[in-house]
């Protein structure tokens, strides 16, 4: 069963199952504010856990581990669902995912967002102490049916094992469009770590960050 209908819920079409619930439908935009919203995912997470038994699957997300949003109310959001998650079901799976990669979805995502402003020739900034862990939604179904649909009361980070520098991404953009980014830089950006289990890293086993990101713009630009 999938709860949603935006890029994840499409893409786990292929895997969907009446033995789980892969709830998708929750805030996606980071920089939501509106307490409508986050009571909106609140309210059908929790109707949603009471009316099936199957197990639980919950996207959250990786920002929850970046020091400077710990205040940020979708990162408190995600975390609330987090802990109800746990104390209310005793067969779930969190995946705290990385920025998604994908067909359609929020066109503020970063890969989004970087695609559509040098295709379009707009000027923008990037903060060059940044770094990003970037996962193809693809990738987020595969790693799920492969190595983690078994798992029981687990929390796995879900992302490629690489912080790509926003340059190494708007290079990998421009070589596929054939245009050059009109972008300028500031000395700002956050960085944080994430622990990667054996898990992600098998998966991923082999390929190289430069490759992963060819494979990206391959695929959705």
């Amino acid at each position: 069963m999938i709860i949603g209908n935006g890029l994840i819920a499409n893409s786990l079409k292929r895997i969907d199952s009446e033995d789980y619930v892969f709830f998708a439908s929750g805030v996606s935009n980071s920089l939501e504010t509106r307490s409508s919203e986050f009571e909106r995912e609140f309210s059908l997470l929790k109707n949603t856990l009471e009316n099936n038994s199957g197990k639980f699957i919950y996207f959250s997300t990786l920002s929850v581990k970046d020091q400077s949003k710990q205040n940020s109310p979708y990162v408190l959001h995600k975390l609330a669902m987090e802990k109800f998650i746990k104390i209310n079901s005793n067969n779930y799976l969190i995946l705290r995912i990385g920025n998604i990669v994908g067909n359609g979805g929020n066109p503020n995502t970063l890969f989004n967002y970087l695609k559509t402003q040098i295709s379009q020739n707009n000027q923008f900034v990037i903060h060059n102490k940044a770094r990003r862990l970037l996962i193809d939604m693809d990738d987020i179904t595969k790693f799920l049916e492969t190595h983690c649909l078994l798992l029981k009361n687990d929390i796995v980070n879900c992302a490629f094992p690489y912080y790509y520098d926003l340059r190494e991404i708007i290079g990998a953009i421009e070589k596929k469009t054939n245009r050059k980014g009109n972008y300028s830089e500031t000395n700002e950006g956050d960085f944080y770590k994430v622990d990667f289990d054996d898990k992600i890293m098998a998966f991923f086993s082999g390929i190289h960050p430069e490759e992963y990101l060819e494979i990206l713009t391959k695929k959705y630009i």
